[in-house]
């Protein structure tokens, strides 16, 4: 995309904390015509593959279930709760749109279907997306007829395919390990919205601390004259505005200069408000509000930097299950929760493990001031459709949440999942390939190529995991390590590098270690139950073997850390809390384990 900025110098300053319409399912590109789609829809199981050839896309013959969207048929919520093999489900649900839509585009958007879903409204095909963790969207009104309108939703995710980037969800019939339950189908927020003719399809938006702001948006429908306008407010107050020309057919781009930004940081998450119109003929074809924070993110000097600051990173890896409602989150509440306790531990932001997460989630950590590591679900087998499939769904996710200011490292792989065996060239290509074309897509913030270990030359963060149990041996390993170009790493399992690879010199980043297990007394746990680094029988041994290790981290060269991790899940019970999120130890106590880095 190519930016046409003219750039707009405003006087007033502000920042806006409260985002429009806060409880729609995508914050960062909201249009106020929008109706949710969540609640109860029809199901059906299709073990046998059946329903394509039984016409099920154009049946009016009810499902035999029932089932709570967003929440995937294996939860509680979502009144199913079976947690059985079943590869192909089916959903129907009637909708009306509103009278005062009329002549507008209408708009089907799903936040996130597990794994392949096809879509059909009164019984004509809408579209096809393939991709467990990525919203996608289909223009029906061609599809639509006065009154009630169907929709049909048919989700393929067959459980025991592991070329298909699934995460943590087991292959298995039981969870097991560091293996968990699946969540198939629909698992995230299903909405309508009204457009115009012509209307946005994405925005990017690209601000500097000088106070520069560029906005970069793609069009639907383009047609010749179509301007991009945008105001940016802190709440009533307009602190810019401006617009720019549409060009290179369907692309838009306009820019502005606020003067003495507000800066987003953990301390302080100041957020901006925009709202940004497609214009012809001074006409508003179509709206939509977002936000934004000035903020950037750097590696200097060996440390990380958020706004050129060094900032000690003190995350916990958060795989983002709930007892009720698996992957999809329950609530805002339970979101703002997690967030809160983190923070209360004296944590300042989590790896979002194996797992896109909601953007509720994200809007939240930008709200709260709150840093988060994005990581797509993994595969488990390399072949030639692993690696379309891993590539399309992490362009989408990169685009999908490439405005949050909270999202400060990317992370496309982990452990080497996908990529088994990185002595082949072809899969040491595809992990470069993944940081480049990131990197692509995104120059602004630290990519990782390979959480953990195996890494190539290609990585702007060293990621390192250990669960050494004590003191000695993390100080041991790490305490003389001189980080340099080629120095010496510490002999692991799989190694540190990729085969023939030297280290590379970049920042050690210690982003797993812990995983002490402990048992909240009074808390039903299965029989299966563990941790990394074995069981402790008190909250007391539990807190001073961690003292250890933060005290032999701090006399490590590591930039930053990520303690494994924050809730039981399942079996796993290394959690800072248990699974229904109750707090194992005194957050004060943690905090000041947690003061002891810098």
């Amino acid at each position: 995309m190519r930016l046409a900025i003219a750039f707009l110098s405003i006087v007033s300053l502000a920042f806006s904390q409260e985002i429009p319409r806060p409880e729609h399912p995508q914050p960062q590109f909201m249009r106020d015509a929008w109706l949710s789609l969540n609640g109860p829809w029809q199901f059906e199981f299709d073990d046998n593959d059946a329903g394509i050839a039984a016409g099920w896309a154009s049946s009016a013959k009810p499902f035999s279930k029932t089932i709570k969207v967003p929440f995937a048929f294996e939860t509680k919520l979502s009144g199913i709760a079976d947690t059985s093999f079943h590869p192909i489900v089916w959903y129907r649900r009637s909708f009306t749109v509103p009278a005062d839509w009329k002549g507008r585009r209408v708009l089907l958007n799903f936040g996130a279907v597990d794994y392949r879903a096809a879509v059909w409204v009164n019984g004509k095909a809408a579209g096809e997306h393939e991709g467990g963790g990525t919203p996608f969207r289909f223009d029906v009104t061609p599809l639509l007829q006065p009154g009630a309108n169907t929709i049909t939703l048919r989700a393929w995710d067959p459980p025991t395919d592991r070329s298909i980037p699934r995460g943590k969800q087991y292959w298995e019939p039981n969870s097991r390990g560091i293996f968990y339950t699946r969540t198939s189908g629909i698992w995230q927020s299903v909405w309508l919205e009204a457009a115009g003719d012509s209307y946005l399809e994405f925005a990017r938006i690209d601000s500097t601390l000088h106070g520069t702001v560029a906005f970069d948006a793609r069009v639907a429908r383009p047609q010749p004259g179509l301007t991009l306008a945008f105001t940016i407010r802190n709440v009533n107050d307009v602190v810019a505005a401006g617009s720019g020309a549409l060009n290179d057919g369907k692309y838009a781009a306009a820019g502005a200069f606020v003067r003495n930004p507000k800066l987003w940081s953990v301390a302080q998450p100041n957020l901006y408000d925009v709202t940004l119109e497609l214009k012809k003929d001074n006409q508003t074809l179509d709206t939509v509000r977002t936000y934004f924070g000035f903020r950037t993110v750097s590696v200097e000097n060996g440390r990380f930097c958020l706004n050129h600051r060094p900032v000690y990173l003190k995350f916990v890896l958060d795989q983002g299950y709930w007892p009720e409602s698996l992957l999809t989150p329950p609530s805002d509440e339970a979101i703002k929760y997690d967030i809160r306790m983190t923070k209360e531990m004296g944590f300042n932001g989590a790896r979002k493990h194996q797992k896109l997460e909601d953007p509720r989630f994200l809007y939240w950590a930008d709200k709260m001031g709150f840093l988060v590591s994005d990581e797509l679900a993994n595969a488990y087998l390399y072949d030639e459709q692993y690696v379309q499939r891993m590539q399309k769904e992490w362009m989408e996710a990169v685009e999908r949440d490439i405005n949050h200011p909270s999202v400060v490292i990317w992370a496309p792989l982990n452990e080497s999942w996908g990529v088994p065996d990185l002595r082949q060239p072809r899969q040491q290509a595809h992990l470069r390939a993944l940081y480049h074309m990131t990197k692509s897509l995104d120059p602004t913030r630290p990519v990782i190529d390979n959480e953990g270990w195996e890494h190539t030359e290609a990585t702007d963060l060293f990621a390192v995991h250990d669960y050494a149990a004590h003191y000695d041996a993390l100080k041991a390993r790490w305490g003389r390590i001189e980080v340099k170009p080629g120095a010496t790493l510490p002999p692991h399992g799989r190694g540190y590098t990729a085969a023939g690879v030297p280290y590379n010199g970049t920042p050690l980043y210690l982003s797993e270690f812990g995983g002490i297990a402990f048992i909240l007394p009074g808390t039903q746990v299965p029989d299966s139950a563990w941790g990394y680094s074995g069981v402790e029988k008190s909250a007391d041994a539990v807190l001073a073997r961690l003292e250890g290790q933060y005290k032999a981290i701090a006399e490590s060269p590591f930039i930053g850390i990520c303690y494994t991790q924050i809730t039981d899940v399942e079996q796993e019970i290394n959690g800072l809390m248990t699974y229904d999120r109750k707090p194992k130890f005194d957050a004060k106590r943690l905090r000041a384990i947690n003061d002891l880095l810098r």
